[in-house]
């Protein structure tokens, strides 16, 4: 018989850490994305880390902006970003306060909820592809700039809380490039997911965009 995840709130500590340790213990757990219409859960699979000022990958590579404040606040908040005209991404804030560093959550499965997910995502062929990549993940939790700067470690009344999960086997723990990573920050093997998980999306590296003539 397979234990129940445990519900207990991540504490601020668990995020108070090195952006690289707290990527790899973010897999198993459980994000709670509180919506009029009802609670959704998600356990997470896979997730990127972005070291701020040492990393060229990150948003916080060149400095604080009215984009990344959140980026450099308190640990355990959500970072949100609009990309590519059309998608939100969400991130989770680690390290002490002033240093920007963040976690971008790029899959999970979706545990309960799954039919409201199933209304913003109408596009998923099946339950394994709701949350199948970062832009999805937050599609189907209807995550938009709205929720950025929440405190995810918050007890009592929020839109969204991280919660302790089931961590995932280290052995299952797997990394590599991330993907769309350009530049010197595309070495970094700084992406993480469990092992042969199906909600797990697949690896694509940078292609540069060409101009129109």
């Amino acid at each position: 018989m397979i234990a129940s995840p445990d519900r207990t709130p991540l504490p601020r500590e668990f995020f108070h850490r090195p952006v690289l340790e707290v990527a790899p213990d973010l897999l198993g757990r459980l994000l709670v994305r509180d919506t009029p219409d009802g609670p959704i859960a998600l356990r997470l699979t896979e997730v990127e880390a972005y070291d701020g000022q040492n990393d060229p990958g990150s948003h916080a590579y060149r400095g604080r902006t009215a984009r990344n404040e959140v980026m450099f606040g308190a640990p355990g908040h959500v970072y949100v970003y609009f990309t590519y005209g059309m998608w939100f991404c969400m991130n989770l804030v680690c390290g002490p306060e002033g240093r920007a560093s963040a976690v971008l959550l790029r899959a999970g499965e979706i545990v309960e909820g799954a039919e409201l997910a199933r209304t913003r995502r109408l596009s998923a062929r099946n339950d394994k592809e709701l949350a199948k990549g970062p832009a999805r993940l937050a599609t189907a939790l209807d995550v938009d700039r709205s929720l950025n700067g929440t405190d995810a470690c918050a007890t009592g009344d929020t839109p969204l809380r991280i919660l302790h999960g089931t961590p995932a086997d280290p052995a299952q723990v797997r990394s590599g490039p991330r993907t769309g990573v350009s530049g010197d920050g595309a070495v970094h093997p700084w992406r993480y997911w469990v092992a042969d998980d199906p909600t797990v999306s697949p690896y694509r590296a940078h292609v540069p965009r060409r101009r129109r003539s």
